[in-house]
């Protein structure tokens, strides 16, 4: 068995190692127990192994996702060898040539995964569209529902999310690696205390987190920008 930063590793596909983060089982734990508790509440209440099945999917879409950026870094000579499960997502560890067009790539392959699941899911829905109600429409109903969630907030301009990476690269075109990750890691950061704002008008601890989240990265990148400029990179 092996455990990597308190990961355990799964399997190995595409010379890409996958592992999984000892709070992921902690996060599928939670998240199944309120999304049942709210279904109970309704008149067609969810089991347990419903919303089991429902995380475990998510999460292949999230691996799927994960691997659509490693696999597109490899593609442009980049290097991409492990992929890392946690509750609040999946992280692929790549590392694209320093190019923007690299970046570019390495970065929207991951939505664009998310984007072909879409359309993949759309006829299955229109098949099902008569059983509303059934088991396997409200199942695929909630995973093409989570998958445009996912999709639609990946994209959002704050890094480090794919939408902020991908303004970043977009930058550089025009700026260079230095100035466009700034602009990018400030607009993060806005962008970051705008969504714990929201977070805290909502009351919700996962929006949070992922608003601290996303509020650490962006200062780090402000910060790894600076120490770029001190080198004299431009």
């Amino acid at each position: 068995m092996r455990v990597k930063n308190g990961s355990l590793w799964l399997f190995r596909l595409f010379g890409i190692d996958v592992f999984v983060h000892w709070s992921w089982l902690i996060g599928a734990l939670i998240l199944i127990q309120l999304n049942y508790r709210d279904s109970a509440a309704t008149r067609a209440p969810h089991s347990y192994l419903f919303f089991a099945a429902l995380y475990l999917c998510l999460f292949g879409i999230v691996l799927l996702h994960e691997f659509g950026h490693a696999l597109a870094c490899k593609s442009v000579g980049g290097q991409a060898n492990r992929v890392v499960l946690w509750p609040l997502g999946g992280i692929a560890y790549v590392s694209p040539p320093p190019r923007p067009g690299a970046l570019l790539w390495s970065i929207a392959a991951g939505p664009l995964v998310n984007v072909v699941l879409a359309v993949v899911s759309l006829p299955l829905l229109v098949s099902l569209l008569l059983r509303v109600g059934s088991m396997p429409f409200n199942f695929l109903h909630y995973l093409a529902i989570t998958n445009l969630v996912l999709l639609v907030f990946n994209l959002l301009p704050i890094y480090p999310l794919d939408g902020g990476q991908i303004l970043r690269s977009l930058l550089w075109f025009v700026m260079g690696p230095v100035r466009s990750l700034s602009v990018a890691s400030v607009i993060g950061v806005i962008g970051a205390v705008a969504l714990g704002s929201l977070a805290l008008w909502m009351g919700s601890l996962w929006t949070g987190l992922l608003a601290a989240y996303m509020l650490f990265h962006s200062v780090r990148g402000f910060q790894a920008a600076r120490q770029m400029a001190s080198w004299g990179i431009r």
